[in-house]
């Protein structure tokens, strides 16, 4: 919606309408800094004011948040026994902010960000017939494993082919340059004209693509390995597990949700490099020109992650449940897809993959040795039966992403 206001007054500033020098000011909305910073601010504001209506309301239907039993955790059962009754499905206040954030701040057209803002709704809807099943049958089971994962791929499928197949996103070249590629990709290089001592002549800028099916590492300069068509599997793969990551995250008040707001905030850095030049002529990160309003999705993010975890931090008013965990996942998984940053994801969301790195190792050393690695799994509930007090594992956690973040962005300038 701002940037449609900018268009408009643009074209009357063009026609040499009289009002549009009384709104010049307007002009500042084109710049996708400002309206990301906005869509952060209306976002957080949205959790803030609608949150207590919404906390009031899940109560008043009884969605309670169903604790397992002390068969099933043991001594866990006791130190989480007073989060029963907390009201869950809270991620439809994350997911309506953002949707929100994005319609007035975005341009919800833009391919990314609607690919993104796609993957998040559809998640959030598994999620939410997920949760709903739990209060219904008043225990910690919802939706089978199988038909949950089932429909985490076909989504994760449908986006991953709309990434590979669909031109505006997967092919592009430079407006000054008359190179065309017909290859699918992501520019990565654009060197200089170099004058030609034989003609006298200036040649034509040299243009590198990089395409959606080879990925690379920011350490590297060129591409690691195309993958050609696997690469529709290796997205859905992305998308899945950082969904399911996410969600086995979303363990303690306001861990997940806070390391939300690291990843979206680092990734929001590496949407906007890559959509502009700098990005590209100094760090040599993969370049495309849409790219850029994908920082006012992810910092929408931001926004509504640091929104929720006012009312999320411990004791929790609200969990968000499988409603915002497999949604946030999701679209995690999508932007760093899209950002042509994959490999990345395992540095950003360096907490996301430990805790789902514990359960993997915890399921496959009982099967197979029959010993458990952990104290239990995922591994913050690990560190709680070691002695850790809730808050300590919470925010020693939020250091770690914090740092992981920080070091993601710091590989970005390539050897």
């Amino acid at each position: 919606m701002l940037y449609w206001l900018y268009e408009q007054w643009e074209q009357a500033r063009a026609s040499g309408a009289g009002w549009a020098e009384t709104f010049s000011f307007l002009n500042i909305l084109q710049y996708i800094t400002v309206r990301a910073g906005l869509a952060t601010i209306c976002s957080f504001l949205l959790i803030c004011l609608f949150g207590p209506r919404v906390i009031r309301k899940l109560i008043s239907l009884k969605v309670g948040q169903p604790i397992r039993s002390a068969e099933e955790v043991h001594k866990l059962a006791e130190l989480h026994g007073a989060k029963a009754g907390t009201p869950t499905m809270g991620g439809v206040l994350i997911l309506g902010a953002v949707l929100v954030a994005v319609l007035l701040c975005g341009r919800a057209f833009n391919p990314f960000v609607a690919v993104t803002c796609c993957v998040m709704l559809a998640l959030g809807l598994l999620g939410f017939i997920d949760d709903y099943n739990k209060v219904v049958r008043k225990n910690s089971a919802g939706i089978s494993p199988r038909q949950k994962l089932f429909w985490q791929i076909v989504i994760a499928g449908v986006a991953a082919c709309f990434l590979f197949f669909k031109p505006e996103v997967s092919g592009f070249g430079l407006a000054d340059s008359k190179v065309i590629d017909e290859r699918r990709g992501f520019l990565i290089e654009v060197s200089d004209g170099v004058e030609n001592e034989s003609e006298g002549k200036v040649s034509e800028p040299v243009v590198q693509h990089v395409k959606v099916s080879e990925i690379g590492f920011p350490l590297a300069r060129k591409p690691l390995v195309d993958l050609s068509w696997l690469a529709i599997p290796f997205f859905i793969l992305i998308i899945t597990g950082c969904s399911n990551a996410v969600n086995l995250t979303d363990g303690l008040d306001g861990l997940a949700v806070g390391c939300t707001v690291t990843v979206s905030l680092a990734y929001g850095v590496i949407a906007y490099l890559a959509g502009r030049l700098i990005g590209l002529e100094y760090l040599h990160i993969p370049f495309h020109p849409l790219l850029g309003e994908l920082t006012v999705f992810l910092m929408a993010l931001v926004g509504a992650g640091m929104g929720f975890l006012w009312w999320n931090c411990h004791p929790a008013k609200v969990f968000m449940g499988d409603t915002g965990s497999l949604a946030i996942g999701g679209a995690i998984g999508t932007a760093a897809i899209c950002t042509k940053q994959e490999l990345l994801l395992v540095i950003i969301g360096g907490v996301f993959v430990i805790e789902a790195l514990s359960v993997i190792l915890q399921v496959g050393s009982f099967k197979l040795r029959g010993k458990r690695i952990f104290a239990m799994a995922p591994i913050h509930h690990h560190f709680e039966l070691r002695g850790w007090h809730e808050s300590q594992v919470i925010i020693r956690f939020w250091i770690v992403s914090i740092v992981l973040a920080m070091a993601g962005l710091g590989l970005l300038k390539v050897l």
